[in-house]
């Protein structure tokens, strides 16, 4: 589980609901109206719906999941077995990497060290692997996109429950003392659109966004370890070379480790 996801969406509410509370006069009853959230949320998801097809749009509660629950991949396990592999690679020759192909749990290093085993040249698995990062991106920005959308339309549809809570009130001016309720009551739409779009939706796309950026600079690092394996670079040589996109304390854990 993201702890700080959950921290702050939780930390939002809290604060929220808070200063509803302490604030002079005001109840938290107030700042419930079923129909404007059923205007705001429905209407938000329709929106969503309407803007993607349909395939694409049942992905959404998964997509949002990862926001909460991700499994990102960690960098000093893929840079550890790929210099296992370089070491092999040095001793034994490619062709010997077939036998550690079975304890390869990462698909991405398993893809490049089985293409390397075949004999596939530098160019043609950096190449594939690239292709591959490529499709894994767009497949996240997929995932990004019904995110941010909903948080685009989620204030719109605010807008328009507003609206309408405005035209339901005007058209009873003849009670002035339903106009203050009324008002109070068109103006949650705004709220509700405000807080589903600022609180939940555009934060996880942020998330989801930070998350696929770092697991394309995991999957970079192993398109050069596979290379300098290819290459027969020596296994010290590729630790250096990818260690250096780990951070000063990473490395230090990642050698007492060794």
């Amino acid at each position: 589980m993201d702890k700080s996801t959950v921290v702050g969406m939780f930390a939002a509410i809290v604060l929220i609901i808070g200063s509803i509370l302490i604030a002079p006069g005001s109840s938290l009853g107030a700042f419930i109206d079923y129909p404007s959230l059923a205007t705001v949320v429905g209407g938000g998801i329709a929106a969503t719906m309407i803007a993607f097809p349909l395939k694409t749009f049942l992905l959404a509660p998964k997509v949002t999941l990862k926001g909460v629950l991700p499994n990102p991949p960690s960098m000093a396990p893929a840079i550890k077995t790929i210099v296992e592999c370089a070491e092999v690679a040095r001793r034994e020759g490619v062709l010997a990497l077939e036998r550690k192909v079975a304890d390869i749990e990462d698909p991405f290093i398993l893809m490049g060290i089985q293409m390397a085993v075949d004999g596939s040249d530098s160019e043609l698995i950096e190449s594939v692997m690239r292709t591959e990062m490529q499709a894994m991106a767009s497949r996240h920005k997929t995932g990004k996109s019904l995110l941010e959308t909903l948080g685009r339309y989620a204030p719109a549809f605010g807008m328009i429950g507003t609206l309408v809570g405005l035209v339901i009130m005007l058209g009873n001016m003849d009670d002035p003392a339903a106009i203050g309720p009324g008002m109070a009551v068109a103006l949650l739409t705004t709220l509700y659109g405000a807080l589903m779009s600022n609180c939940f939706a555009l934060p996880l796309a942020d998330k989801l966004n930070f998350y696929s950026k770092q697991e394309m600079e995991i999957r970079e690092v192993i398109v050069q370890g596979i290379l300098s394996i290819q290459n027969g670079d020596n296994p010290r040589v590729v630790e250096q070379k990818l260690s250096t996109f780990l951070s000063k304390g990473e490395r230090e854990a990642m050698q007492k480790a060794a």
